[in-house]
């Protein structure tokens, strides 16, 4: 039995070292060219000794050999090779990746010390495929001061390798999903703001930059001039997050190209760490741009039927589509005018010009701007964005730019082909035109010329209205002849379709022969989109059903089509029929109808006249009365009874024709209204009962006062005729039968409607809600227009919403509305809402108290320049017992005020030359705040538009004890100090 093998007592370089160090110990080193551990150079013993004491895995190749020696860190990395590695030679220990390893090696041993991190090895003997490393080669320098050795410490990284590379994919998946998001992301990182991730959205935002690794103010300086750092600023210090709509964003522009505008929906969400200190912010939003940019359009296009509507005057109308679009468009300049095609020269009657450029109103000639000219002539629009740089007006780009026109519009307008007008926009620099801009200039090009022909047109219907239906009755005199002299069609047709006889009448009407007919189909003649209904109406025809006008289409010989009517009749199995030319007729049709249309207008517009006759009548046999009368007074000794009969009847005569006066103005919707304060739920309970009688018995009237106590300010006649207006117009809608839903409530304002600015403040809310048809989009925008009507000939003239409109604006109000097709409408009426505690102070402020009959020991400030009229009105007043000072004008009256302050009252007329009463009234309240006022009038624009201000009004005729009745209130406790 062979005995183990001695080894000497181990050296004490070999002491300690933990596992590694006893297998260090007992391992035989004389095999191996090392030699006994106490034979080893000193500089190995120091070497093994530090490894042994190493921490950190640590590893030695001695010797030619590079025999192998490592200690217990340096285990896991060896695997299932160790322990047997101990002692290998390094070429066979890492033979699976010696081609790495040998350059490597060779290389320290030539006195290069190595360092590699993170470098990845396929070692054998270990259970992953790969493994990374940090490690570091220091050469060593045996006894006799060669390089024999290697010294290597060593750390694997392969679970930090591969936490890396998770995080660098789903950093990479993060960054393809923010890629493909349908908004934009940004990543802002420190105080600075310095980007650390954009995706492609963002760049397309902010121009296309390199931005990433850059704070903002290096990637974007126009962000900083344009406050986003501030905002960023404030998120980063007060942590909170920002949000805005439709923030606007100029794009700094590139050498050569010009400055770009974006609209942006975006939050700045700050980032905070565990500790919840900021450290960075997040950006988010989308690109609003076109979504903005059509809604202002939009909003133009609205405003500008608005404006259409109300507008009579072609250049006015003009003019007004010219400041919508350069408005909206933010321009220089904007302009409509018309075209002299030959002279090459456009006139312009009014531009309208932002603020600091010049107008151009006036004739230009082309040729000195450019030769853009040629294309205006084809139709063409000319579109100039720089006129520097245009070859049409390099040439004149400083005439151009001295009229605020380097980039410029010019939209042609043309008539049947011909350029008749021009609507231009000018900017006073370059500037780049987007599509959607020349879509809005070309929209309102032809909404102004359509509205302009419409203007033109209606000032030309009188005329035409008076020969239209002579013409019409002409026409259809003409084809009555025609029918008279022409030979109708006649046939004998069997069942089967085969012509059996014509008569010559197919040459005449269809240009064929007879023989040419006879004993064909009359498939080879009709019409082919109507050879099935023809086959079922002879099939109809053959069974003894005669046919009476049946129409159908037969193919002319040169390939036109003709109407033909039919009448049968059937004896065995031929169809006997004669049929009627009537393919003019239906032309003729087509024609009337387009006139009676135009008649209808027509005939509106006699009706004004009509009425403006009717009342010039009734005014002149009103006058004879007071004529008559007053002639009778003059008549020396007349008895007291006949005079009291002449007096009462030019009294009478008078209220007849203020009577009068105030229904002509009714219809003209001129009025002015007698606001008073009710309260609009108990209005609407009150007249419910004659609405049902309005609307018939099968519409249910449903009220829901959603809000009690609702007090308006308005005129209550005019109130409840706005309501049976709506209700007629609910009831039409519905045919008769349905549910009307009345609803009153609060609102806190007025939206915005038809482009008119949305209002705030307290209002009523009264909606009419039907089940009718509904009202067709196209004519939302038109049935407040007067006149306007979808209903049939005789069943309304339009004028019921016009009335509701005008009231309600009146009444510093407004009318909605909100329709679809088959389910109905909701008319909404928006009128000012009063408050109860205002009232009810205003009801305790009234003095109680009988005031004296006359007016003795109170002063008046006449205000009237009529002279008549103001030596009247003194006469009276002074009958009245007052004292009275008669001033010609507003400006002397104002005179009279300054100087003393002993007027009681102000009695003063509405229309005067200069300064009105009404503008007189709101200064006597600046400087005199104390003093009442009194105006008068027959009528006046102003008040029939504006109400009256809240001043106390006295109409025109008025009688002598009603003025005296006002003045005794208004001056009931006040005297002059005197």
């Amino acid at each position: 039995m062979d005995s183990e093998p001695v080894f000497p007592a181990s050296p004490g370089f070999l002491s300690g070292g933990g596992e590694m160090g006893a297998l260090i110990r007992s391992h035989d080193w004389a095999a191996t060219p090392l030699g006994p551990p106490a034979t080893w150079p000193q500089a190995l013993k120091t070497a093994v000794s530090l490894m042994l004491l190493a921490r950190q895995p640590a590893y030695v190749a001695w010797g030619p050999e590079q025999i192998s020696l490592y200690n217990d860190g340096y285990i896991p990395i060896l695997g299932t090779k160790h322990p047997s590695g101990l002692g290998q030679p390094a070429p066979i220990l890492w033979a699976e990746v010696w081609d790495t390893l040998g350059p490597i090696n060779a290389a320290v041993l030539a006195g290069e010390a190595q360092w590699f991190e993170d470098m990845p090895f396929a070692l054998a003997g270990r259970d992953r495929d790969m493994s990374w490393f940090s490690y570091s080669y220091t050469p060593l320098r045996g006894d006799d001061d060669r390089i024999i050795g290697i010294f290597c410490v060593a750390q694997e990284t392969t679970a930090k390798v591969l936490a890396g590379r998770r995080i660098q994919a789903e950093r990479e998946r993060l960054t393809r999903m923010y890629e493909q998001a349908p908004g934009f992301v940004a990543l802002l990182e420190g105080p600075e703001h310095r980007f650390g991730l954009a995706n492609p959205a963002y760049l397309q935002v902010v121009g296309r930059r390199d931005i990433i690794g850059k704070t903002i103010s290096e990637a974007l300086p126009e962000a900083v001039e344009q406050g986003y750092a501030d905002l960023l600023n404030e998120v980063y210090g007060s942590g909170r997050a920002l949000r805005l709509a439709a923030a606007k964003y100029t794009i700094q522009p590139r050498q050569g190209e010009l400055a770009t505008e974006r609209y942006v929906d975006f939050v700045y969400q700050p980032l905070t760490d565990a500790d919840g200190a900021v450290t960075g912010i997040f950006v988010e939003g989308y690109d609003v741009t076109d979504r903005v940019r059509a809604e202002t359009h939009r909003r133009a296009l609205v405003e500008l039927g608005d404006r259409i509507r109300d507008i009579a005057d072609p250049d006015e109308l003009s003019f007004a589509a010219a400041e919508i679009l350069g408005r909206t468009l933010e321009v220089s300049r904007a302009g409509y005018g018309t075209v002299d095609k030959a002279a090459e020269t456009i006139t312009i009657a009014r531009d309208w010009n932002a603020p600091g450029i010049e107008s151009i109103a006036g004739v230009l000639h082309f040729r000195q701007y450019g030769s853009y000219i040629e294309d205006l002539k084809r139709g063409e629009t000319a579109v100039i964005a720089d006129a520097d740089r245009d070859p049409r007006t390099a040439g004149t780009a400083d005439m151009l730019k001295g009229i605020s026109a380097q980039a410029f519009i010019n939209m042609p307008v043309t008539e049947r082909g011909n350029l008749v007008a021009l609507l231009f926009l000018n900017h006073a620099t370059a500037r780049e035109w987007r599509e959607d801009e020349l879509a809005l200039v070309r929209e309102v090009a032809e909404r102004t010329r359509t509205a302009v022909a419409r203007l033109e047109a209606e000032q030309e219907l009188q005329a035409l209205a008076a020969s239209l239906e002579q013409q019409v009755l002409e026409r259809s005199a003409e084809y009555d002849r025609v029918w008279r002299n022409s030979r109708d069609l006649l046939v004998i047709v069997g069942a089967d379709g085969i012509f059996r006889a014509v008569n010559p009448a197919w040459t005449t009407i269809l240009g064929h022969e007879p023989d040419e007919v006879v004993g064909r189909s009359f498939l080879e003649f009709i019409w082919p989109e109507d050879a099935a209904l023809t086959q079922d109406g002879l099939d109809e025809a053959a069974a003894a059903h005669d046919l009476t006008n049946f129409e159908n289409r037969y193919r002319h010989k040169d390939g036109t089509p003709r109407w033909i009517s039919w009448h049968t009749s059937v004896e065995g199995d031929l169809v006997y029929a004669y049929g009627r030319h009537i393919t003019a007729e239906k032309e003729a049709a087509a024609a009337l109808a387009q006139a009676q249309d135009a008649l209808r207008q027509s005939q509106k517009l006699e009706a004004v006249g009509q009425l403006t006759g009717g009342v010039a009548h009734d005014f002149n046999n009103l006058l004879t009365i007071i004529k008559s009368s007053t002639d009778l007074l003059r008549k020396p000794g007349l008895p007291d009874e006949r005079r009291r009969r002449y007096v009462d009847a030019i009294s009478d005569t008078v209220d007849r024709a203020a009577r009068l006066t105030g229904q002509l103005l009714a219809f003209a919707r001129r009025q002015a209204l007698k606001p008073e304060v009710f309260d609009a739920s108990d209005r609407i309970r009150a007249i419910t009962d004659m609405l049902r009688t309005v609307v018939g018995s099968r519409i249910r009237i449903v009220l829901e006062m959603v809000s009690e106590h609702c007090l308006i300010e308005a005129d209550m006649s005019q109130f409840e005729t706005a309501l049976v207006n709506m209700v007629v117009n609910a009831r039409d809608a519905m045919n008769g039968e349905g549910t009307l839903t009345v609803r009153v409530d609060e609102a806190s304002g007025v939206p915005a409607i038809r482009g008119h600015r949305s209002g705030t403040g307290p209002f009523v809310a009264v909606s009419l809600t039907d089940t009718g048809s509904g009202i067709a989009p196209d004519e939302l925008a038109r049935i407040f227009e007067p006149f306007f009507t979808t209903k049939e000939v005789g069943k309304g003239t339009g004028l019921g919403l016009s009335q509701v409109y005008g009231f309600a604006k009146q009444s510093g109000g407004d009318v909605a509305v909100e329709s679809e097709v088959g389910r109905g409408t909701t008319f909404t009426l928006y009128l000012p809402r009063i408050d109860e505690t205002v009232v009810a102070r205003g009801a305790r402020n009234v003095r109680s108290g009988s005031a004296p009959e006359e007016g003795r020991g109170r002063r008046v400030l006449l205000v009237e320049d009529n002279v008549e009229v103001g030596r009247f009105s003194t006469q009276v007043l002074q009958d009245l017992g007052y004292e009275t000072t008669w001033a010609a004008n507003a400006a002397e009256a104002l005179v009279l005020l300054q100087s003393t302050d002993d007027f009681d009252v102000v009695f003063s007329d509405v229309v005067m030359p200069g300064m009105s009463g009404i503008e007189l009234g709101q200064e006597i309240r600046r400087c005199h705040p104390g003093l009442p006022i009194v105006l008068t009038s027959g009528y006046s624009h102003v008040l029939a538009e504006k109400g009256r201000h809240g001043f106390e009004l006295l109409q025109k005729p008025y009688a002598a004890e009603e003025l005296s009745r006002i003045l005794r209130r208004l001056t009931g406790g006040r005297h002059s100090s005197r």
